[in-house]
């Protein structure tokens, strides 16, 4: 038996042309940057796992040879890792964009993996006036966008959300949707790298050529008759050790904020690993046999066999707790909670 501790993932910094030059405070050793870089991947299977038993090879290379006590009785049947987690830190618009469900990506997109991308994105900072876009408005056909794209004015086909540090948002496959400047947001995912483009803002790349758009393939995948995407209010978790939040739930991730500022125990789930995100703070994990530091921007895989794990934070310590749920299980436990179908209904996406 392969004996369960916390793993922390390295991770992978990606170039963007609408990127930062600094990403402090989260990656302190990323400032004044020649490069632009606009994403941190916290979970690519390319990015070496940092201790324990699978030290120095990759995530996606550990979880193949993972025995099913860490990965999840209910997780075995994933051949790739199945959630990807990115800190986005823009300074200029992203491209407006969307992405395939997984039935599409199955059908036509097998090259790229065949994986759909429904998401979620949690505020982590942003400065007055910062937007998202996200859904097209009532009665925007694929006519008027095929318009709007050769006038360049599409923006102005979306949904605009002002944003608040905090906040979260939820996207599910076939949404339109964009990231505006001036902040930082933590997006949660299915594994998938797939994005139909359909507006650039006239970008090009290194060599001065405009990035490709995919206007046929994004046709086919929005969601022209309105979207459940958009802002979801958390719920609020009654827990005795730090102030916990349900803040999204699909069928692909349900994803948690704690707030800690004393010792809080980190039960485990033989059904499903754990995936810690650290959005704010520094302190030790506690185990039975070892203590971990940990520290903001950083991921930690919890095995689904880890015994009872403790946080002791030496500073106030946020952090997003991701699972791959049972979407069923997940209802039934906060009914059991007391919560109510309509309140349910704001924050879990069945």
């Amino acid at each position: 038996m392969i004996e369960p501790v916390p793993a922390r993932i390295e991770p992978f910094f990606s170039p963007r042309p609408w990127g930062a030059r600094s990403l402090a405070p989260y990656f302190p050793e990323k400032t004044n940057l020649k490069e632009l870089l606009g994403e941190a991947w916290l979970t690519s299977m390319d990015r070496p796992v940092a201790n324990g038993p699978f030290a120095g090879k990759s995530l996606g290379e550990s979880w193949r040879a993972m025995p099913e006590e860490w990965r999840g009785t209910r997780l075995g049947h994933y051949c790739g890792f199945p959630l990807l987690v990115k800190f986005i830190f823009p300074c200029d618009m992203l491209s407006i964009q969307v992405h395939p469900d997984d039935a599409y990506a199955a059908k036509h997109e097998q090259a790229a993996g065949g994986r759909g991308k429904t998401e979620m994105w949690h505020i982590l900072s942003a400065q007055p006036g910062a937007e998202l876009l996200i859904g097209l408005k009532p009665g925007v056909t694929k006519e008027v966008l095929r318009e709007s794209i050769a006038k360049g004015n599409v923006e102005h086909l979306c949904v605009r959300h002002p944003v608040r540090p905090k906040e979260t948002f939820f996207l599910p496959a076939g949404t339109q949707h964009a990231i505006g400047p001036g902040m930082v947001l933590c997006e949660v995912q299915e594994y998938s790298d797939l994005t139909y483009r359909v507006y650039d803002f006239g970008r090009v790349d290194a060599s001065g050529k405009p990035r490709e758009l995919h206007i046929e393939k994004a046709m086919e995948v929005t969601n022209f008759a309105g979207t459940r995407g958009g802002k979801i209010p958390p719920l609020a978790l009654h827990s005795p050790d730090a102030k916990k939040q349900l803040l999204a739930a699909c069928e692909f991730f349900a994803t948690e904020r704690w707030d800690c500022h004393k010792t809080t125990l980190i039960e485990s789930d033989p059904e499903r690993f754990q995936l810690l995100i650290i959005l704010e703070g520094h302190g030790k994990f506690y185990d039975a046999d070892r203590a971990l530091d940990y520290r903001i921007g950083e991921a930690w895989f919890l095995p689904a066999s880890l015994p009872v794990l403790s946080l002791q934070p030496a500073s106030a310590t946020a952090l997003l707790r991701i699972i791959v749920p049972d979407l069923a299980a997940l209802h039934q436990q906060l009914r059991r909670m007391g919560f109510e179908e309509a309140v349910i209904a704001r924050v879990l996406v069945e």
